[in-house]
């Protein structure tokens, strides 16, 4: 099969297609053939050769964490689904031994949930990885409804999320971005902050997925609770404030849940750019430039 692969770190100039194995379903997994995957800050990083961890499997490597695609084959252990099925899910990376950015990949079928029915591949694939942590951002925090969530990048891939589940679990958000995001921030329903404010106020909780940092904490109440979006920048608690980094882990129960917000029109989805395996390089680039408000899309 093709898959988008890099035998050393580096620029976006050592991505490749390459011809890879197909993958074989394992005990409890299915193999899903990917129409959509999306490419993330992360999969930059770890291309860079500046990511911490090693790699799964050392190089080469296939990334891609997100797919939407159809259920090619099934262990017969697994009964939930069959040939046929039209899924999304998320693959964490340190359990992915090819990644999604590949014509077929292997995922435990706790990670899938049914895709969302009338939504083009392309959208559904932005869902899992922002989906996710925007929802397992607010589970740690587990604020009462009422309360006022500072979400710092709110106009990004996960904030775009972040803001309306907020509101849809009756909490009052406040995003921070800049100027030109003002009426995107608004229209999800939360109140907006420029972030080239002096930064003001109190609130029971921050999100800080533009990592700002340790300086959040004087806007958050004695008690209150911060999520880092960058688990090594997680700040030492002070004033009995709780602080929690995010690590979004593999939840296809979840994903359900946030499936049906899509189909109510409670999330919208948003894609950025569409990019075929052979332009992976310009996806990473794309991504690169920053101000990127929906995913960035990969397909085979």
């Amino acid at each position: 099969m093709r898959a988008v692969s890099y035998a050393q770190f580096g620029g976006p100039e050592v991505l490749h297609v390459a011809d890879v194995p197909v993958p074989e379903p394992g005990p409890g997994h299915v193999r899903v053939r990917v129409t959509a995957s999306v490419v993330h800050p992360v999969d930059l990083m770890i291309r860079s050769g500046r990511f911490p961890a090693p790699l799964p499997t050392g190089l080469p490597y296939t990334p891609g964490w997100d797919v939407a695609g159809t259920v090619d084959a099934v262990d017969p252990a697994v009964e939930q689904f069959t040939i046929g099925d039209v899924v999304v899910g998320f693959s964490p990376w340190l359990q992915t031994t090819v990644g999604a950015h590949a014509e077929y990949v292997v995922l435990d079928a706790a990670w899938l949930t049914p895709a969302p029915a009338g939504v083009p591949a392309t959208e559904a694939a932005t869902l899992p990885t922002n989906g996710l942590a925007a929802a397992q951002a607010l589970d740690l925090l587990a604020l009462p409804a009422g309360s006022t969530v500072l979400v710092t990048g709110a106009a990004g891939q996960v904030g775009g999320f972040v803001l309306p589940l907020a509101r849809a679990t009756g909490l009052h958000a406040t995003g921070l971005a800049g100027t030109d995001d003002r009426a995107f921030v608004e229209s999800l329903g939360a109140a907006f902050l420029s972030r080239s404010d002096d930064l003001t106020g109190v609130f029971d909780a921050v999100i800080d997925l533009a990592v700002i940092g340790p300086s959040l904490l004087d806007l958050i109440r004695d008690g209150g609770g911060y999520v880092a979006a960058s688990p090594p920048l997680r700040p030492e608690p002070v004033r009995g404030i709780r602080t929690f980094a995010l690590e979004v882990l593999p939840d296809g129960s979840r994903l359900g849940e946030l499936v049906k917000l899509v189909t109510s029109g409670d999330i919208l989805l948003r894609v950025a750019g569409v990019y075929p395996f052979a332009d992976a390089a310009a996806a990473h680039e794309r991504l690169a430039q920053g101000g990127v408000r929906g995913g960035v899309v990969i397909v085979p």
